[in-house]
């Protein structure tokens, strides 16, 4: 069902801020078949520490008997620019030296992983999306491209993101890089450095996904007399220990920069005309007891995005309840898809 691949770019790259990157590689996974018309397309982005492979991490709301699903869609997911899933990323070799990155990769943002997924689906001879969702950071791409190329995209959907990062979240963002710094062997130029700095700052992230009563309602004690080794603890050193297994610190120190440098109005007259840019049908979904991106960040993008659809997920998960309610998110981009559908035939008959 599944087909794993990798896009080689063989002319240089250049970022937004001027730096290039020689040799850059995008993995992505591919479902099902393209129509002959090429008008089944569902573009998938990921967010900060995931992979290409959609349905494995977002289960429920892709795969089969689910809304995406490879026999009715051609899915697809790119590995972002800077994550070791496959694509260019600080422990690739540079061309010029022969020697991993490491700390010499280039910064980068979002704008430069779009451009580098726009390649990648010319490449294909991808000229339309039938459908664009991100969440989080997956988002904030979504929604960068839906600016860069408004006619690229036919509908767009958009969870649990932001115009740009705010300055909550940019803190959040430098104290885990903080973090990463504080361990020495982040600049041992070794693949494994900064192993233990990334396990906290995994643990501080871990608390802007999640919210105070979902601690309470899988890690509170059941029993009085602990002074030590609590649920609650053992619970942060686990996450932090799962994602050093799967991924490196410098891949997550230089996405949280990219994360940090979102902002659709640079470069252009403003945040709000740039959002007035985007043409694909739009809904935008957020989640109340989001802690990282409050509500009032999603409802600035349906009140700035032309005629944009705007609809709240609860969940007791907060921020992560973009990955866990996939019920709930069928239901509601069920719903939208098929009303746009319908109004758009509706219109075509009266045109007629």
């Amino acid at each position: 069902m599944s087909s794993n691949h990798i896009f080689n770019y063989h002319k240089i790259f250049k970022l937004e801020n001027g730096k290039k990157v020689r040799g850059l590689q995008i993995a992505y996974h591919t479902y099902g078949k393209l129509n002959a018309d090429k008008s089944n397309v569902i573009w998938a982005c990921h967010a900060l520490t995931a992979n290409a492979d959609v349905l494995d991490w977002w289960k429920g709301l892709f795969g089969e008997n689910s809304l995406f699903n490879p026999e009715e869609h051609f899915i697809i997911c790119a590995n972002v620019l800077g994550s070791h899933y496959g694509s260019s990323n600080p422990l690739s070799t540079n061309p010029v030296t022969g020697l991993p990155y490491y700390l010499s990769f280039p910064e980068f943002g979002i704008r430069d992983i779009v451009k580098a997924h726009q390649l990648l689906a010319d490449d294909l001879g991808i000229r339309k999306l039938k459908v664009l969702i991100g969440g989080s950071l997956g988002g904030q791409q979504a929604m960068e491209w839906a600016i860069s190329n408004p006619d690229f995209t036919e509908n767009l959907i958009l969870i649990a993101t932001n115009a740009f990062h705010s300055p909550w979240g940019i803190a959040f963002n430098e104290s885990q890089r903080l973090a990463i710094t504080t361990d020495r062997t982040f600049y041992a130029q070794s693949p494994d450095g900064g192993l233990k700095g990334l396990k906290a700052a995994r643990s501080i992230a871990l608390l802007s996904y999640r919210t105070y009563d979902a601690y309470v309602a899988t890690q509170v004690e059941s029993i009085n007399e602990k002074t030590d080794g609590f649920r609650a603890s053992s619970y942060q050193n686990y996450q932090g220990e799962k994602l050093c297994k799967r991924f490196n610190a410098y891949s997550y120190w230089y996405l949280t920069k990219a994360m940090d440098s979102h902002n659709v109005g640079r470069g252009r007259k403003s945040v709000a005309e740039a959002l007035k840019q985007i043409k694909a049908d739009t809904l935008v979904i957020g989640i109340p007891n989001d802690f990282l991106f409050p509500l009032c960040e999603q409802e600035y993008l349906a009140n700035h995005i032309p005629q944009a659809k705007f609809q709240k997920l609860q969940s007791a998960y907060g921020h992560d309840g973009f990955l866990i309610e996939t019920d709930e998110l069928t239901n509601i981009i069920g719903n939208f898809l098929k009303e746009n559908a319908k109004n758009k035939i509706v219109k075509l008959h009266k045109t007629a």
